[in-house]
């Protein structure tokens, strides 16, 4: 060799789009599995300034509905929930059939479930890639901020409570901090601010009146069923959590013009509130 060389630089308009308006900090020229040389490029690219706004779209997560937005967005956990259960029978029988089998047998099963776990997992990401990037597409044309529930120790803490193997597994399997992840990422890259509040008692107060059930450790929910006791507002449970989360988060944005007042609520609710580092803060006068 001993000299450059000239090559003509391929690419598709997507890839040049990529490139516009953002600076090349290296490159590497590598090999791939198919013989063919692929240029990678790494580029910095300064994210925009986050949108500052007073409205707030909160967002529920769960398994039965993976996430529920305060503006009328669902998706249904139903699919996601089948393609597991498939994935766990077919694991369970290839295990039992490795237990009893000759050492060729287990080695062909290991490689199977070893694929398979490839699809599940690669199956799951793409559906957190694209509802995360759903919810900030929203967040964008309705010019707000996002707000979460900080669900950090809620694997552990379902998994105290006495459940079967099935229940307990599907728990385990819900991948909501790699949804998270992707959220925050996609934030930072489109400039929407996303804060997280504390969950506490999102689920059980009335979206409309704000109110919760006058017997502590009672609830207006009951599964996939809100019926508030006090306004008779009655809807889907997520979708009320969801609202309830966006009125929170309103209070954290701004802590001096939101609706949620301490006198509006009972006092075991108001104390959750304003104990967390993530939620609201202490209205002037409390």
């Amino acid at each position: 060799m001993g000299t450059r060389e000239r090559i003509k630089f391929a690419a598709s308009t997507y890839q040049r789009g990529k490139l516009t308006s953002r600076v090349p900090t290296s490159a590497q020229l590598r090999k791939h599995k198919d013989g063919q040389y692929y240029i990678h490029i790494q580029i910095k690219d300064e994210p925009p300034k986050p949108i500052k706004s007073d409205k707030v779209i909160g967002v529920d997560f769960g398994r039965r509905d993976i996430a529920v937005t305060s503006v009328g967005d669902k998706w249904d956990g139903k699919q996601i929930q089948n393609v597991r259960d498939r994935y766990a029978r077919v694991r369970a029988s290839l295990q039992e059939k490795a237990s009893k089998g000759t050492r060729s047998t287990r080695r062909r099963a290991r490689r199977i479930l070893k694929r398979l776990s490839g699809r599940e997992r690669r199956y799951q990401t793409w559906l957190n890639h694209n509802i995360s990037k759903l919810i900030i597409l929203s967040a964008l044309q309705h010019n707000a901020i996002i707000a979460i529930e900080d669900l950090t120790g809620i694997r552990e803490h379902t998994n105290e409570q006495p459940r079967s193997k099935i229940e307990r597994r599907r728990s385990n399997s819900w991948a909501f901090f790699q949804l998270r992840m992707f959220l925050n990422y996609k934030a930072v890259q489109y400039g929407v601010e996303v804060v997280a509040i504390n969950p506490a008692y999102t689920s059980q107060t009335c979206s409309e009146c704000l109110h919760i059930h006058p017997v502590k450790g009672k609830s207006y929910r009951s599964g996939k069923s809100f019926k508030c006791g006090h306004c008779g507002n009655h809807c889907d449970a997520d979708e009320n959590g969801s609202k309830m989360i966006s009125i929170v988060g309103a209070d954290f944005v701004n802590p001096l013009g939101g609706s949620v007042l301490c006198c509006n609520l009972a006092d075991h609710i108001c104390a959750a509130i304003l104990q967390t580092t993530s939620g609201l803060l202490k209205a002037p006068g409390f």
